[in-house]
């Protein structure tokens, strides 16, 4: 899989509701992932929120998002991210080293519970990016969060 670059869109409680719309706009395939699955928030109000989306639409369209857990800041107009995913760890990382200088690191670069490598930053100028290096110890192309 070549390394990919890719809008994620942040909500409040509306990525299943948004992400099935925006299926419905694009058509494809749309694979979502809730916190609970992942066993990644204690707080059951949360279980059911999706921690990842990915819709892959024809023609190479693909749009991700995920629902803003409750410990985290949101507000409408900045939420945003942008995604870099793949299995080419040492381009990948490459990429994270140098987004990371002069960054706020969100989530260290490390091995995340579905299987890949994870991290989360918002670089110097205030862009959020995540970075999702795919494990392949069974890591599904897909698998959250990108």
């Amino acid at each position: 899989m070549p390394t990919r670059l890719n809008p994620y869109l942040n909500f409040r409680d509306e990525a299943r509701e948004a992400m099935t719309f925006y299926q419905s706009v694009f058509g494809g395939e749309l694979n979502m992932s809730s916190f609970g699955e992942f066993g990644m928030s204690e707080d059951p109000a949360e279980q059911d929120k999706i921690m990842h989306a990915q819709l892959e639409a024809p023609d190479g369209l693909v749009l991700m998002g995920a629902d803003t857990p409750n410990g985290m800041e949101f507000s409408r107009g900045t939420d945003i991210s942008v995604s870099l995913s793949g299995e080419d760890e040492t381009q990948l990382r490459g990429f994270w080293d140098r987004l990371s200088e002069g960054a706020t690191i969100v989530e260290p670069l490390e091995k995340a519970p579905w299987g890949d490598s994870f991290g989360m930053l918002n670089d110097r100028f205030g862009v959020r990016w995540l970075v999702n290096i795919a494990g392949g110890q069974g890591a599904e192309e897909g698998n959250p969060p990108q």
